[in-house]
């Protein structure tokens, strides 16, 4: 089954939907406006139920079928934007200095919108469906949030589907996989303390700076030479921090960087190995240094038996060439994961097309995605949930 043509007659709409929240984007939980908006038109297409505040400012609501009873399928979409000055030029580009929707959340949320629009109308499943509509998921964690809120408790749900957009992906293309689709997101902290003094003098000193410069290259080596070559793992330096003057030779220095892994054992070896060389390294040095780890979002892990049936649904909708249901994993992190770390579920890939890299201040969600995204929403519960 091809894009549903009544879908397709309000892409119009869902589009002007989607516009409207690109050019006012909200951070993190303080999405009021579009929580807002989400709940009044939830309530307008007559959704049977509409939570709204749950972790803060999520939404859910609730369709029954018209087929009796059975069981609850979970759909998720994020709202909130990224803290970044818009260069799109977009007639609806964002109006709101140092705020913009560069990863396609705006899109996401008026898809489900749309698809919450269609169920509403036609009803054609059993049981019932589940419309998540989640804050704070750029580092916020407001799926977890929104479990700690009693998401599970306030609505028995059975299974849960996330989708996101892909540049780089043709419109109308899916991309799915079994097990880690994108990984765990850690950060790490180093504070490494040697001996200042005057620039001029530096044997008189223990250089953290120089501590730290040979530091960064040997961390590299915990990826390069630790693991095997097969393993997904990132380890990257992003921040070094030191001195205050060009003629002192500072006390300090810290390190700061990221850790991304896909496989739980992985992330455990690189969090002992970093948390076992940092101090032994400085102190071969003459210094001293610590190291934090803190562990962020979860690898986000596909079930097997939801993943192929998201991939049959998306097949269904866009054709068999049309779907990767083995496409490469991202290292980039996602907190739906603690979504899929309560429920069975999948999390799919959607084309954007040739637009620019997602968290980039020229993105822009490609709207010609809209009905493909919302066909495979309503297929999915449809086929999920079939009537009789």
């Amino acid at each position: 089954m091809p894009v549903i043509n009544r879908i397709a007659e309000f892409h119009d709409e869902i589009t002007a939907w989607r516009r409207d929240l690109h050019a006012n984007p909200e951070l993190l939980f303080d999405v009021h406006r579009t929580a807002g908006i989400v709940a009044e038109k939830l309530r307008e297409f007559g959704c049977d139920e509409v939570m709204t505040g749950l972790g803060q400012t999520g939404v859910v609501a609730i369709i029954n079928g018209r087929g009796g009873p059975g069981k609850t399928i979970g759909l998720r979409a994020d709202m909130d934007a990224l803290p970044v000055t818009e260069k799109t030029g977009a007639p609806h580009a964002s109006t709101v200095p140092g705020k913009m929707h560069a990863c396609g959340h705006d899109g996401h949320t008026s898809m489900l919108l749309g698809a919450a629009k269609y169920l509403s109308e036609t009803r054609n499943f059993s049981g019932r469906v589940a419309l998540i509509f989640q804050p704070a998921e750029e580092g916020g964690g407001g799926g977890k949030v929104m479990i700690e809120d009693g998401l599970f408790e306030k609505v028995a749900i059975d299974e849960v589907y996330g989708m996101h957009n892909w540049p780089g992906m043709p419109v109308g293309h899916f991309g799915i996989r079994v097990g880690g689709i994108m990984a765990a997101t850690d950060r790490f902290y180093i504070d490494v303390v040697g001996q200042g003094g005057h620039a001029a003098r530096p044997q008189q000193t223990v250089d953290p700076l120089i501590v730290s410069a040979q530091m960064v290259v040997a961390l590299q080596t915990i990826v390069s030479r630790n693991l095997d070559p097969m393993a997904n793992a990132v380890l990257s330096v992003t921040m070094l921090e030191a001195g205050e003057a060009d003629n002192v030779i500072s006390r300090t220095a810290k390190i700061t960087g990221t850790v991304r892994t896909l496989d739980p054992d992985v992330q455990d070896f690189i969090e002992a190995k970093l948390n076992e060389m940092v101090p032994q390294f400085a102190k071969s040095f003459g210094a001293e240094a610590s190291i934090r780890y803190v562990r962020g979002y979860p690898v986000t892990v596909n079930s097997e038996r939801e993943t192929a049936f998201a991939a049959d649904v998306a097949r269904d909708v866009v054709g068999e060439e049309r779907v990767d249901d083995d496409v490469a994993p991202s290292l980039g992190g996602e907190d739906f994961s603690f979504l899929l770390q309560e429920r069975p579920g999948a999390y799919i890939f959607l084309g954007n097309g040739n637009s620019s890299e997602l968290h980039t201040d020229t993105y822009d969600f490609n709207d010609d995605a809209i009905p493909v995204g919302v066909s495979y929403w309503a297929r999915l519960v449809e086929k999920a949930l079939p009537v009789g």
